[in-house]
């Protein structure tokens, strides 16, 4: 029996992008050159043959609504299922900002309730990565578990970014830390589970009445002993964008000569709200080696190893390395681009240049974010023309070029807000 109901979590607030998610949901993130992160689980539901979503919105909705819509690119604008974007709400009995994962879904639960399911996928909808789940819900009836959860296997040296669990010969899982300081285990949770949804629901009700509201730390760790809780081994390419270096490596990987992630492959399609843009032009002395170049965009100068989205203007004289540019960026001619992320509608102008040098000292704001040489800047910012920014720069959003009056150099380190 195949699932037929999702929800997606894709309200949360993530700073450890800082300017990039400050003005829009994380899943509303854009990845590739192409996509924003929510039409990963959108496009697995579809795949897997769940036309029936639930998307769970809270922090800056916005531009997470207007990309989704009435969910056309996906095949979710139905009279019958189809997508349905869930804000917070007041009513009699509920109501109110959304106090957690587990509050989110009881706030909703008259919708889950109406669907009928015997069992209720839950997916984030932050996480770039390929499945059909319906294996997965397979094998979670199967099991009997009362709970299943995805997992994977991580770099033990980026383990404490994750939740992590222990489990059995037989898939149980034994223990689960919530991004420990000394990890136990390489397995990590992939923020995906299938819950029996009559436990589910007796449990987020008995919650509600304590004020625990967190899927993780109220229901699977607080139940880890007295329930069936199940693994499900994911063995395939998995990208949580948790972290600006975690995004920038999976943008970049996606440049490899055979990356083990296929955006290519024309049986499992990943759908999208798509601009409405003219195709790319290379100009006649442009040089693009090892890039993704995205729709309408115009390059007449050179882009190495970067991603570029729709609309972006790449000048003649300029250069793009290393780099991620979001739509409808500017790179002025005598421009020069190397490690940074620019949000959409940034402007480089005349022979500025943004990533110099050898002097790697950490941001003095977000040290923990700018520590390895990469720059961003953030939605709508102008560098001015022959401005110097060296490494682990942070420029904010909307910062205009008067703004850089009298500054003609960012040491690295920087903040300039």
């Amino acid at each position: 029996m195949s699932v037929r109901f999702a929800m997606i979590l894709a309200g949360g607030k993530e700073d450890r992008l800082s300017v990039i998610s400050a003005e829009r949901a994380k899943s509303a993130v854009p990845f590739g050159g192409f996509y924003r992160l929510v039409d990963f689980s959108l496009s697995n539901c579809v795949n897997s043959g769940i036309f029936d979503v639930g998307i769970l919105t809270q922090y800056q909705p916005r531009s997470l609504i207007e990309h989704i819509g009435v969910g056309r690119p996906w095949d979710l604008d139905r009279k019958r299922g189809g997508v349905e974007l869930l804000q917070p709400y007041l009513s009699r009995s509920v109501g109110g900002w959304y106090r957690g994962t587990g509050d989110a879904l009881f706030q909703n639960w008259n919708i889950i309730e109406r669907k009928e399911v015997e069992d209720l996928l839950v997916l984030s909808g932050d996480h770039a990565y390929l499945m059909d789940y319906a294996p997965l819900v397979d094998y979670h009836r199967r099991s009997g578990a009362d709970i299943t959860l995805v997992v994977t296997r991580v770099d033990p040296a980026e383990a404490h970014r994750f939740g992590v669990v222990e489990t059995d010969s037989q898939g149980t899982v034994t223990a689960f830390e919530e991004k420990p300081a000394h990890p136990s285990s390489d397995i990590a949770f992939m923020g995906i589970y299938v819950f029996r949804t009559a436990y589910l629901r007796d449990k987020l009700l008995a919650n509600a009445r304590q004020e625990k509201h967190d899927l993780v730390e109220h229901v699977v760790r607080e139940d880890l002993r007295n329930i069936r809780i199940h693994s499900y081994f994911f063995n395939d390419s998995w990208w949580d964008a948790g972290t600006l270096k975690a995004y920038w490596e999976a943008n970049m990987h996606l440049l490899e000569p055979v990356p083990r992630f296929n955006l290519y492959d024309p049986n499992w399609v990943v759908y999208t709200n798509r601009p409405n843009k003219p195709p790319a032009l290379l100009g006649r002395h442009s040089k693009v080696h090892a890039s993704i170049v995205g729709e309408g965009a115009l390059v007449r100068g050179e882009v190495l190893h970067s991603v570029i989205f729709p609309g972006v203007v790449v000048e003649e004289g300029s250069r793009v390395t290393h780099s991620i540019v979001f739509n409808d960026a500017v790179v002025k001619s005598g421009a020069l681009v190397d490690t940074c992320i620019l949000d959409k509608n940034v402007e480089v102008a005349e022979n500025a240049r943004i990533g110099v040098g050898e002097d790697y000292t950490h941001n003095s704001t977000r040290p923990e974010l700018l520590d390895w040489g990469v720059n961003l800047v953030g939605k709508g910012s102008r560098i001015p023309p022959g401005t110097v920014i060296h490494r682990n720069c942070l420029v904010g959003i909307g910062i205009r070029g008067e703004r850089f009056s009298g500054i003609s150099k960012l040491q690295s380190g920087s903040t300039f807000l």
